[in-house]
């Protein structure tokens, strides 16, 4: 096929970020207060993405205890330098948003990947490593400016170098921009790159809803100033209405192939019945040329369409998982998750053959941990068409606790406009 169909990873895959090692692509997504967090795919060209693991697959990389719905991990960024994967991101431990960043290494994506190094200098979320050609190392982030904030959720992107022996940021911390448009607010998770002579700024504008959009400034110097795009925003949707087919467009990462082409991830959503988007923020591919120096996102249509013209790479197809999990192996599939960080054995896949078993644990509905059934149904997700459940229910405290649960599920329709 000489096409290919959006979205790239149907379902809960937000804040995509990418790079390329040779021949072969890497992207990672949030996961919030998900169990292992950050899953890390592969591709070859693009399109067709198999996951190779999780980032963050052991208690002692992620602690996601107490941890409400909706904060956990935020926006992981990957990028590769002379031979060591990094991936950054953000810990949102509580309602009040108490937040730490940290990093962690690997050699082989696949894992294992390091215990974090926790950076306890850097304030904001969604960070991002850039790895200069002069052998520097820098972090970027957002934060409150140091001025004060001008307007409700005004933020800007703030640069200081890494010392990559130490783990640590070291210098001072350098304001960079606070974005494209007048009174604009939540710029965050922002992306540097080097490219013919200029240092590139991709952020994020407007919130994660519908007015989410993708801005970017250049500048000659690291430190700035960055110049703004008179394009700006290069990516969005807000100006389609809520009931086109993709929308809260923005949170984007860039890449260039093998040959030659630039291509741009980011996520967005599909609603229907009106504005709801039970599939969550998934991820998009989009293809970027560049013109007098300033990228031009799907050149002559200037959104994301469902239906694009391939990149120039060879196909290649990976296995297509199963619709339904039959449970006939020793250990659980990738694509399942927990809720939290698991703690105790409270399901098995041996002790009943061919199914998973799950038991109900003794925790109120009102507290954030680990559950069996007695909050989210089996507390992992997806749910694979045609699957079944069967309950043993033993007395009146059970019955009570099912009759609350609920089931998340993610689905894999690609096709589905």
């Amino acid at each position: 096929m000489n096409t290919f169909r959006n979205p790239i990873l149907p379902g809960f895959y937000p804040d995509p970020s990418i790079c390329r090692v040779g021949e072969d692509y890497y992207m990672v997504t949030s996961t919030f207060e998900y169990f292992p967090g950050v899953p890390i795919f592969q591709s070859k060209d693009l399109v067709n993405w198999k996951q190779i693991g999780h980032v963050l697959d052991r208690p002692s990389q992620l602690n996601l205890d107490g941890t409400p719905t909706s904060r956990g991990i935020y926006a992981p960024t990957i990028r590769y330098h002379q031979g060591v994967f990094y991936m950054i991101t953000t810990f949102v431990e509580s309602a009040a948003g108490a937040r730490r960043n940290f990093f962690v290494t690997a050699t082989d994506p696949a894992g294992s990947w390091s215990d974090p190094y926790w950076l306890n200098e850097a304030p904001g979320i969604d960070p991002s490593l850039f790895f200069d050609d002069n052998g520097k190392a820098y972090y970027t982030g957002n934060r409150v400016p140091p001025a004060g904030q001008q307007y409700p959720k005004h933020m800007e992107i703030w640069l200081q170098e890494l010392d990559l022996e130490t783990k640590q940021l070291t210098g001072q911390k350098i304001s960079l921009w606070d974005g494209a448009l007048k009174q604009i607010h939540a710029q965050e998770s922002p992306h540097l790159y080097k490219i013919n002579g200029y240092y590139y700024l991709i952020i994020a504008e407007g919130g994660t809803g519908f007015t989410h959009s993708v801005t970017i400034a250049r500048s000659e110097n690291i430190a700035g100033p960055y110049e703004n795009c008179k394009m700006n925003p290069i990516l969005t949707h807000r100006h389609l209405g809520k009931e086109y087919g993709i929308v809260n467009v923005g949170h984007a990462d860039i890449v260039e192939t093998q040959n030659g082409e630039w291509w741009m991830v980011c996520l967005a959503s599909r609603p229907y019945g009106g504005y709801y988007r039970n599939m969550g923020r998934e991820t998009f591919l989009v293809p970027l040329q560049w013109e007098d120096g300033w990228p031009v996102v799907n050149p002559g249509k200037g959104i994301i369409e469902w239906e694009i013209a391939r990149p120039n790479l060879p196909e290649m197809p990976w296995p297509t998982l199963p619709a339904c999990d039959h449970f006939d192996s020793l250990v659980l599939e990738e694509r399942w998750n927990f809720i939290r960080t698991p703690r105790g054995e409270f399901w098995s896949l041996t002790e009943r053959p061919g199914h998973l078993r799950l038991r109900l644990k003794p925790e109120p509905m009102t507290k954030e941990v680990i559950r069996a059934l007695s909050d989210a149904g089996s507390s992992i997700f997806p749910l694979p068409s045609g699957q079944r459940w069967n309950f043993h229910r033993k007395d009146r405290l059970k019955r009570q606790g099912l009759l609350r649960c609920k089931i998340t599920i993610s689905t894999t329709d690609s096709n589905a406009a």
